[in-house]
């Protein structure tokens, strides 16, 4: 088979590099192997638990149970020892990115002192996970798991609590693993898988409500079906989306030679922060329903379910919220990713300049001005696809597909994307040393 270096590498040429190459093999088993792995875990249970009150209770629409859900691929419906799976990595992780932007040792740590740096912050976000974890699995073991116990006290509470965090840190364990030895980001796979593992049921339940419904039911489901297709295409668009600001170098001297000016380009997303701006504005409005739990007030409990719940009577309120908070999470992830100073200063220092802008502030400036505007367009897409979707469940009346929204789909085109470009990469590398042997 002849290949061409330039061209991008073909679905044959792929899948032949999977099975020859030794290298990309054993990173493809890695991963496999521990996805596998995970997804066991997810089902052993956690002893002293009434499963079957604790599932019929999970149908209900705790909104906070049904988000932890979707991401540890339903080990907290199963009440698993991996329940709260790569969660608190994922909060603790955000949670560093805020205080580095906040905390100059931090930000010294990542920006300036390389691999041993980020080695340090990395040890620092297991920490916090770890943290999060003893946190979180109190909690759910205190408050939730309380009417579902079978012998409900503080021995129970421990008991609980160590399996979750010992559970929690072994799958953030396993993601480290999978990042450094196998294909893709570890953490992003678990929740795809995760993601994926609640397709089956989703799909089972929307043939089951097909087969009790009519006609009126196909034409429905394939209305939602056809919408949650052009949500693919547009997340996949809008995730690849790039706007290219030209960019022109000076001549230089080297020896002498005189390299003329070249010209390149300055990429900036459309979408910057991906799917954490959901993520976030998520966690946020679950936090009135966590409060819920330990107010335990009439008045309060009703304020909740009426407004802050997006099956309650009033539940466009919810959605103005959401959206709000989506596109106020959008600027502000932005703003943590690309530093419109920090750019213009370093094509200053290597004598780049944008055609018709001045160098220094005017060049800030206008990378600030087309990043706004970009901002501003992925975050109104993100809030219509996070609205969207759930509104026309409810108005079409098909509920079965709850809990595949927004952010799963998000996570899944996206993750899909990536881990293909990196398998991509390595058959390219694959390549270029096969024509050195050569």
């Amino acid at each position: 088979m002849s290949i061409s270096r330039e061209k991008p590498p073909t679905a044959q040429e792929t899948f032949m590099q999977m099975a020859q190459a030794a290298g990309l093999r054993g990173r493809l088993l890695v991963t496999v192997g521990i996805l596998i792995l995970i997804r066991f875990g997810n089902h052993i249970p956690i002893p002293g638990i009434d499963r079957d009150s604790f599932a019929v209770a999970l149908q209900g629409n705790n909104q906070i149970l049904n988000f932890l859900d979707i991401f540890s691929g339903g080990g907290l419906s199963a009440l698993g020892v991996f329940a709260l799976g790569i969660l608190p990595y994922i909060n603790a992780s955000i949670i560093i990115q805020l205080l580095t932007a906040a905390i100059p040792s931090l930000e010294n740590l990542q920006k300036n002192e390389g691999e041993a740096g980020r080695r340090k912050i990395s040890q620092i976000t297991r920490y916090v996970s770890l943290a999060w974890a003893i946190i979180q699995s109190n909690f759910i073991s205190a408050f939730w798991l309380k009417d579902f116990a079978q012998d409900y006290g503080l021995v129970f509470i421990a008991n609980t609590s160590i399996a979750l965090v010992a559970g929690s840190m072994f799958v953030m364990w396993a993601s480290e693993v999978i990042t450094e030895r196998g294909i893709g980001n570890g953490a992003s796979l678990l929740i795809f898988v995760n993601i994926v593992a609640t397709l089956p049921k989703a799909l089972g339940d929307t043939l089951d409500f097909v087969q009790t419904g009519g006609r009126e039911i196909v034409g429905r489901v394939i209305v939602l079906l056809l919408l949650f297709l052009l949500t693919i295409v547009g997340i996949v668009f809008v995730q690849e989306g790039v706007r290219r600001i030209p960019i022109i170098s000076a001549r230089r001297q080297v020896g002498r030679r005189v390299l003329a000016e070249q010209r390149s380009y300055l990429p900036l997303r459309l979408n910057q922060g991906g799917v954490m701006p959901i993520i976030f504005a998520a966690a946020i409005l679950s936090l009135p329903l966590l409060i819920e739990k330990l107010v335990n007030n009439p008045n309060y409990s009703s304020f909740v379910g009426t407004y802050l719940n997006p099956s309650g009577s009033q539940s466009w309120f919810y959605a103005l919220v959401y959206l709000v908070s989506i596109i106020f999470f959008s600027y502000f992830y932005s703003s943590l990713i690309v530093n419109p100073l920090d750019v213009a200063q370093n094509l200053k220092k290597m004598g780049s300049s944008i055609p018709g802008i001045r160098p220094g502030k005017a060049t800030s400036e206008y990378i600030e001005r087309v990043l706004n505007r970009l901002t501003f367009l992925g975050a109104v897409f993100l809030g219509l696809v996070a609205i969207v979707p759930t509104a026309l469940e409810r108005i079409l009346g098909v509920p079965t597909f709850r809990g595949l929204g927004a952010t799963s789909l998000l996570i899944l085109v996206g993750v899909a994307i990536d881990t293909a470009k990196q398998v991509q990469t390595y058959v390219i590398s694959q390549r270029y040393e096969g024509m050195v042997k050569q």
